[in-house]
């Protein structure tokens, strides 16, 4: 009884909510929720009720085999339902430009295209936050949100850095650049060297995923490819070391 009751303020702390009625009653409450996984191939009409819910409360609804769900569970009875909290509420795109403009600063964005691991985006968070960077957009789905382990990682950064979630990472470059930022990608095949690109106007770095780099129409949509010099015998960083480097990059330049 005991260790059951550890493991459900374990389960509360990571901002992990399990079972039907909790994550119903959650809901109910309004409270932030990331994103909620429902198991495959179960069609009862609670879980039907939860996904309409969820839904039409903008929350992102993921079906996960139960083996997942089996993974994600400090309970064991998640009764096919586990929803992550969010740890505070995604801003708009519009809000972060506005509030660059406010302080009659360039903006300095970060955009993560698929970074699934919550520890990188919550590293990636924590130096968008010590860089000065205006805010940090990711997309609704294929990536870690603002859950718990995101904001432990991101020793409190998450409290400080905007964070806005889109549905297509395409469409956002694009419509970035329309709005006159320059669009720079991280690839190790990139053609602007690091030490060439131009970081000081208005400026939105793309970090790819941990193993893929970025999705081909993210590529597609940069303005440049910039690549990292690599002196050793390894030729990929990890993703947020990739945008500690690019991101100080642009705060040097933009001291100058």
């Amino acid at each position: 009884m005991e260790e059951r009751r550890k493991q459900d303020l374990t389960a509360e702390a990571d901002g992990i909510i399990e079972g039907r009625n909790a994550v119903i009653e959650a809901l109910r409450a309004g409270e932030p929720i990331d994103k909620i996984y429902l198991q495959k191939g179960e069609t009862d009409k609670t879980l039907g009720h939860i996904a309409s819910k969820a839904r039409a409360a903008g929350v992102v609804v993921v079906e996960a085999d139960k083996r997942k769900l089996d993974a994600m569970s400090r309970t064991h009875a998640h009764q096919g339902v586990i929803a992550l909290a969010a740890v505070r509420e995604y801003v708009s795109v519009e809000s972060i430009l506005q509030a660059a403009q406010d302080k009659g600063e360039a903006p300095l964005l970060v955009v993560c295209d698929e970074i699934s691991d919550p520890h990188n985006l919550g590293a990636i968070i924590r130096t968008a936050e010590c860089a000065g960077a205006h805010g940090v957009i990711i997309p609704k789905r294929r990536s870690a949100g603002l859950t718990a382990v995101v904001a432990k990682t991101s020793a409190g950064a998450v409290a400080h850095v905007p964070v806005a979630r889109v549905p297509n990472i395409p469409a956002l470059l694009k419509d970035l650049k329309k709005q006159g930022v320059w669009v720079f990608g991280t690839a190790a095949d990139g053609t602007t060297s690091l030490y060439d690109a131009d970081l000081k106007g208005p400026a939105a770095i793309v970090i790819g995923s941990e193993g893929d780099g970025m999705t081909r129409l993210a590529a597609e949509n940069c303005d440049f490819l910039v690549s990292i010099p690599m002196r050793g015998k390894l030729n990929s960083l990890n993703a947020s070391a990739a945008a500690a480097i690019l991101l100080y990059e642009a705060v040097r330049q933009r001291l100058g």
